[in-house]
């Protein structure tokens, strides 16, 4: 059943992707080979596509500028899994304020495509959710982008200006993997036409420091970093470095920040740092 709203997409997401798993343990399904067929599929489909003027994507069928050599492709390397998978992304406008990570929460609308252009899924009606209930392309794929610039209206409604706005091209292993749901079949990439109108930063773990501050690999993705090794990721730990002193209480100039406290100088902030 083609699914209808966003809550509808949040809830199949999560149990999808769980089962998912569940699948790839049960059958030894091979998810790295299926990522290299993923890739391959996905740039065929980029020589052969491109995007019209005024938005929307269409066949090549006269000299049209392909999207695998439009300067406005991006590719982002990502390991999910122990699965090395690249997505690919088109940013007709990078947006103006801030990106969100992977957890953050979005003001956003969305159209996801099979590559044979058929819509499965679309919301076009603005609406606040976090992006850690979605699909790992989506965790990812939004990063790319950032929020734009409130505009106030004459009759005090509001607006945004200058937003995130493109496409975002996701390989089966970031999606629904080899599940299928609705229209999507097992093993699909999936196209997801997106505008990225605001972001609101959170702090998961009430510590002071915005999640997306606490990615300390600087690799996209909050979920694997661990200071203390306590298998508790920094993001939701409320001492992450395992001192017995909280993170919110290592902020020692009280500017309302720990990341900027260095008691040491060692260039380590405190709150990552158990020798201080």
């Amino acid at each position: 059943m083609k699914i209808k709203n966003l809550i509808g997409l949040l809830i199949i997401g999560l149990i999808i992707f769980s089962c998912n798993k569940d699948d790839d343990d049960s059958d030894n399904f091979d998810a790295v080979a299926q990522s290299i067929t993923d890739d391959n599929t996905l740039i065929d489909y980029l020589k052969t596509h491109y995007l019209k003027e005024g938005g929307g994507l269409d066949t090549i069928t006269n000299g049209e500028t392909s999207l695998m050599v439009d300067s406005r492709l991006g590719v982002q390397d990502i390991s999910y899994n122990d699965v090395d998978y690249k997505l690919y992304y088109l940013s007709e406008n990078e947006g103006s304020t801030i990106s969100p990570s992977g957890i953050d929460s979005i003001y956003f609308t969305y159209t996801g495509m099979l590559l044979d252009s058929t819509v499965f899924d679309s919301n076009l009606n603005y609406s606040w959710s976090t992006l850690d209930g979605f699909i790992p392309g989506w965790q990812y794929g939004y990063t790319n982008f950032k929020g734009g610039e409130v505009v106030i209206n004459e009759d005090e409604s509001f607006d945004f200006e200058n937003y995130g706005k493109g496409i975002l091209f996701i390989p089966s292993g970031l999606a629904y993997g080899n599940a299928s749901t609705g229209l999507i079949e097992e093993n699909s990439p999936l196209i997801f036409e997106i505008a990225l109108k605001s972001v609101k930063l959170r702090d998961i773990d009430l510590d002071g420091v915005y999640s997306n501050d606490e990615d300390v690999n600087n690799n996209g993705d909050v979920t694997d970093d661990d200071t203390d090794e306590d298998g508790i990721p920094n993001y939701a730990d409320t001492d992450d470095d395992g001192d017995g002193i909280l993170t919110i209480d290592e902020d020692t100039d009280g500017d309302g920040d720990p990341t900027n406290d260095d008691t040491d100088g060692d260039g380590i902030p405190n709150f990552l740092d158990i020798d201080n």
